[in-house]
C-alpha cells in the first residue's frame, strides 16, 4: 500500500506555473533532453514542500526504443525529473549558487507505469536541508495514482 502524499496530487494537474522553463533554467544547469522538469506549481520555503511536473511526450527521445509497441518513461528519468525538481526548490531557499550533485537515492519504490501522452505530477518535501546539503522525499503521480515514491540526497559540487 503506498504511503499517504506529501501534497495532494490534484491540487496540481491544472495549478498555475510559479516557475516555468526560463526561471527553470536559470536556476538548474540541464538543457535539451535532459531538462526533465516543465515547471513548478508550488514552492513553500518555510514548510520544505514544492510541487512540479513533466510532460511526457509522445516525440521523446527514450519513446522509441523503450519499449516499442508499449513506451514506457524509465523509472530513472522519473527519479531525475524529481531530482531536478529537489534541486530547484534547494536553490531558491539557499541561491548558494553552486550546482547540486545527485549523489543517492534511497527507499525507491516504483508503483505504476508512465505512458505518454501524460503528466507526470511530482511533490516533494525538505526532510534535511542544508546549504551543501539536502535529502528529500518526492513522490510522483500521474493523475491521483502514485507511479513512484524515492528519497533523494543531493550535495554540493
Amino acid at each position: 500500500m503506498p504511503p499517504p502524499p506529501i501534497l495532494e496530487p490534484a491540487q496540481f494537474a491544472n495549478a498555475p506555473v510559479v516557475a516555468g522553463v526560463e526561471d527553470i533554467e536559470a536556476t538548474n544547469p540541464h538543457r535539451f533532453e535532459f531538462r526533465l522538469l516543465d515547471g513548478v506549481t508550488y514552492l513553500d520555503i518555510e514548510k520544505r514542500l514544492f510541487a512540479g511536473f513533466h510532460d511526457v511526450r509522445e516525440d521523446a527521445y527514450w519513446v522509441r526504443g523503450h519499449i516499442p509497441e508499449r513506451p514506457l518513461l524509465p523509472g530513472v528519468l522519473m527519479i531525475e525529473a524529481a531530482a531536478q525538481l529537489a534541486s530547484f526548490a534547494h536553490h531558491r531557499i539557499f541561491e548558494t549558487g553552486k550546482f547540486l550533485g545527485f549523489v543517492g537515492v534511497d527507499n525507491v519504490k516504483f508503483r505504476g507505469t508512465v505512458e505518454p501522452p501524460a503528466r507526470l505530477i511530482l511533490v516533494g518535501r525538505g526532510k534535511k536541508m542544508k546549504p551543501r546539503q539536502m535529502i528529500c522525499e518526492l513522490q510522483g503521480f500521474v493523475d491521483e495514482t502514485m507511479v513512484f515514491e524515492a528519497e533523494i540526497t543531493g550535495m554540493g559540487v
